[in-house]
């Protein structure tokens, strides 16, 4: 097999992670809007993730418990973690393993019950994080650059529109709908 050259390379794994390449004219206005939030979440994705990857020697499920933790100075339960972050408690611990072996988290027994464990961050865990939290901001803020701050105001009130919409209807009632 011939080799690609990098832009070729690069140009069909964004052709792969964009979603709306399936559609045509004949599409629902919804289909569409709703693939295109979803490229353009992917793509935004992919690039902190690879950036943090290539910053700070992490992944974004580690930032992410760290942020949660950061919220939370007096520290998370475990399967709290788990909720937040939306995995399974095994990836959670796996997670915690991790942070922990680097000296970044601590888990201690939590006093109200027996079977559970608080997780925290360390001094050493708030100062990455802090750093980590500066840089990733300015890094979505370069990703956005390409709106104007009244299109940014704009796309922020109209998705706030939709996300009240949303949990007004619930989608569990169109589930149920279409079941019916």
């Amino acid at each position: 097999m011939k080799a690609q050259k990098p832009n070729a390379t690069a140009a069909k794994a964004a052709r792969a992670v964009d979603l709306e390449t399936r559609l045509t004219d004949e599409h629902h206005q919804a289909l569409k809007l709703w693939l295109r939030l979803l490229s353009c979440t992917n793509m935004v994705e992919a690039g902190i993730r690879s950036r943090l990857r290539t910053a700070f020697g992490i992944t974004l499920p580690r930032f992410d418990l760290m942020a949660q933790l950061e919220r939370n100075p007096a520290g998370l339960k475990m399967n709290e973690l788990s909720q937040r972050l939306m995995v399974s408690g095994g990836n959670v611990t796996g997670l915690t393993d991790q942070l922990e072996k680097e000296g970044l988290v601590t888990r201690a027994d939590d006093p109200g019950d027996r079977r559970a464990y608080t997780v925290k961050l360390t001094p050493a865990g708030r100062a990455l994080f802090a750093r980590m939290a500066a840089v990733h901001e300015q890094w979505v803020i370069e990703m956005f650059s390409g709106l104007t701050s009244s299109e940014k105001t704009q796309i922020h009130r109209l998705l706030a529109k939709l996300k009240l919409h949303l949990a007004g209807t619930g989608t569990r009632g169109a589930a149920a709908k279409n079941r019916a």
